[in-house]
């Protein structure tokens, strides 16, 4: 399907000045009195109940004219563009939000629990074109990019659900095919007036295409980077990643190196384990082997299952093993087991089988125009 564009933009894409010029004329219409005078007052206020206190609802914000309350309430396009369309709690906590989209569109956002407080984990497309074979995200392919309006929605609707500590870009979509408002939301979560959250605590996930890495490495926010390997062979990574053919390993390898002599940072390489695919010993000291001039770390990734995917869970003796087989090479490697599994927690399942269920029975199809 041809990527399509979106319609009905979120107020929150709008810049500040913006937001306030679109609250006053909302008030005016509405006959709210003193609407001119009082409206960047309670532009701010607004934008105080939906980042720092988590209240989405109009009616709730106190501090705002009943009127202007009841006007936001019923305002079209609506204060916010996405709506809760389902909700998957584990029993661990991890809470998966399916998102309804102005264009009727759906992505998900993953509020997990941890240690050091919630993270939260956002999507940035509709769909994928990465093609991961391992991954649900790209199944239908690549519907649309998001609006940075659409992204910071999910981090308000999932810091509702309890304030977060952390953000992971590594939700539906590559974030690097649509950087700019990818940037353009992480901005606005990071700032004092946003969310807040420091920049150490937010984590850019990508297959790693060298001009997109330069690219962050420029950004004033020199927020954290993670890179998809999976691989350190590229014909395997080649298939496991399609879109990756167009990266090669050496190439990738450059990249980070110059990314570290930039900014300091220390880059995470994401590896998801496939019994039987990558998780042996042997492929973990060619992990180790390409890593070498590499300031980085692995974040092992046992793989969660898809219902389409032909791969399965490695077994926990393999994880163990490879993570050892790294250790003994020098390598820092931890293991991620994926939260919320009886949640759907696989990236874009939930999306994926809401379509399903969607999806008109045979004989029952409308003709097309």
């Amino acid at each position: 399907m041809a990527m399509s564009e979106v319609r009905t933009p979120s107020w929150l894409d709008e810049s500040k000045e913006s937001f306030a010029a679109r609250l006053e004329e909302l008030a005016v219409s509405a006959g709210v009195a003193r609407a001119s005078a009082l409206a960047t007052a309670w532009s701010g206020s607004l934008r105080r109940w939906i980042f720092e206190r988590g209240v989405l609802e109009p009616e709730r914000m106190s501090d705002l004219p009943l009127a202007l309350r009841e006007a936001l309430r019923t305002a079209q396009p609506p204060l916010l563009a996405t709506r809760e369309i389902e909700r998957r709690e584990a029993p661990d906590g991890t809470v998966k939000l399916l998102l309804e989209l102005a264009d009727g569109e759906r992505v998900e956002t993953v509020n997990m629990p941890g240690s050091s407080g919630p993270t939260l984990c956002i999507s940035t497309q509709v769909g994928c074109a990465v093609g991961c074979l391992f991954c649900a995200s790209g199944l239908a392919g690549l519907r649309r990019n998001l609006t940075s309006g659409e992204i910071l929605e999910q981090f308000v609707r999932g810091n509702a659900l309890r304030p977060i500590r952390r953000a992971v870009v590594m939700g539906i979509g590559e974030p690097s095919m649509n950087l700019e408002s990818t940037l353009r939301a992480l901005d606005a979560v990071h700032a004092p007036d946003g969310l807040d959250l420091g920049v150490r605590k937010i984590t850019i996930s990508t297959i790693g295409f060298p001009a997109k890495i330069a690219r962050l490495a420029e950004h004033p926010h020199r927020y954290q980077l993670a890179v998809s390997l999976h691989a350190a062979d590229q014909g395997l990574r080649d298939q496991l990643v399609p879109l990756a053919r167009t990266v090669r390993l050496e190439d990738l390898h450059a990249a980070l190196r110059a990314y570290f002599e930039r900014t300091g940072r220390e880059i995470t390489l994401e590896y998801v384990l496939l019994r039987g695919v990558n998780d042996s010993a042997a492929q973990a000291q060619d992990l180790a082997r390409w890593m070498k001039g590499l300031r980085a770390t692995v974040n092992l990734i046992p793989f969660n299952p898809v219902d389409e995917a032909p791969f399965r869970r490695p077994r926990r003796e393999d994880v163990d093993a490879f993570a050892s087989a790294l250790e003994r090479a020098g390598v820092t490697a931890t293991v991620r087991w994926s939260k919320g599994v009886e949640g759907d927690a696989a990236c874009g399942q939930l999306r994926v089988r809401a379509e399903k269920r969607a999806e008109p029975a045979p004989g029952t199809e409308k003709e097309s125009c």
